[in-house]
């Protein structure tokens, strides 16, 4: 097959790059060949998706050509699209990331759906996201909940950088707060929240070999590392949230379906809690663990 490089079978339209492109990632191993390849085209020619549709029959010049043959040929070497187009939307967000920041995913979707509704009858929701990464969780927070402050946590400057920026791009500065630090160490003493959030890492380290190319390779192995069980960042966080929520606050924790009963069991043997619950994401798998101060 050649390449969108070529015109030995004709001109390389949007809609015959599209063809060529979904079948060429499909062979590669794509779960989703045709998103991908409409993102990725859409991005070497800088335009929304949607102008794809009504540009289908225009004849594409060279350099968008090039760029196109260099993201696909990094794709098919399991680059994630995210990273290639430096973006990826979450909870209706356009999000900026970088390898330094893990790539938001709809899974954790759960946990804002979950805290707002907790958090709707509070004016001024105080809300610390450890481990904040892109700064989704902090920023989604802010953005659904005007009222909402915010204290956003991560080790990581790089990430952190990442954070603000994407804090700048939807207006939430004024509201979200980052600090660098070790989860609980980064907050200020005598400082309470109504809402601990974090998706901290939790893949059993023996476990990150057999996980994607895509996710083993690029993504931060500082946010996929939960320690031999997966558990470690939940521990730490079960032993220290109590100190730092208010009265009867809340703290919801990330973790993978099969982490569900371990986890529940961390907090209900606490004895700072009460009303522990596993909260479903849309496929009916367990997601997140929230657990509220007794």
């Amino acid at each position: 097959m050649s390449s969108p490089g070529t015109t030995s079978e004709g001109a390389w339209t949007v809609r015959r790059v599209l063809e060529w492109t979904t079948g060429y990632l499909r062979e590669h191993g794509s779960e989703t060949p045709r998103l991908e390849a409409e993102v990725l085209l859409a991005f070497a020619r800088n335009c929304p998706r949607i102008r794809l549709y009504t540009d289908y029959d225009e004849v594409l010049d060279e350099s968008v050509r090039s760029r196109m043959r260099e993201l696909v040929r990094r794709r098919a070497a399991q680059e994630p699209v995210a990273y290639l187009v430096g973006h990826r939307e979450f909870f209706s967000l356009d999000f900026e990331v970088t390898p330094d920041v893990l790539i938001p995913r709809p899974d954790t979707e759960t946990m804002i759906v979950a805290a707002l509704e907790k958090a709707r009858e509070i004016t001024t929701p105080q809300i610390a996201d450890l481990g904040t990464g892109s700064g989704c969780i902090a920023i989604a927070m802010a953005t659904q909940h005007r009222g909402s402050e915010v204290t956003a946590v991560d080790i990581s400057e790089p990430a952190l950088a990442v954070a603000r920026r994407n804090a700048e791009r939807h207006n939430v500065t004024d509201r979200v707060r980052f600090v660098q630090g070790d989860m609980f160490a980064a907050l200020d003493e005598g400082s309470r929240f109504e809402f601990i959030l974090s998706n901290p890492p939790y893949i059993p380290k023996g476990e990150i070999p057999t996980l994607p190319r895509e996710v083993v390779e690029y993504e931060p192995g500082t946010a996929l590392d939960g320690g031999d069980d997966g558990l470690d960042f939940v521990r730490q966080i079960v032993s220290n949230a109590a100190g730092f929520l208010s009265p009867h606050g809340h703290v919801m924790v990330e973790i993978s379906p099969e982490q569900a009963p371990s986890a529940s069991d961390l907090f209900r043997k606490h004895g700072a809690y009460d009303n522990v619950e596993v909260i479903n994401d849309l496929t009916g798998a367990a997601r997140v663990v929230c657990a509220r101060l007794a």
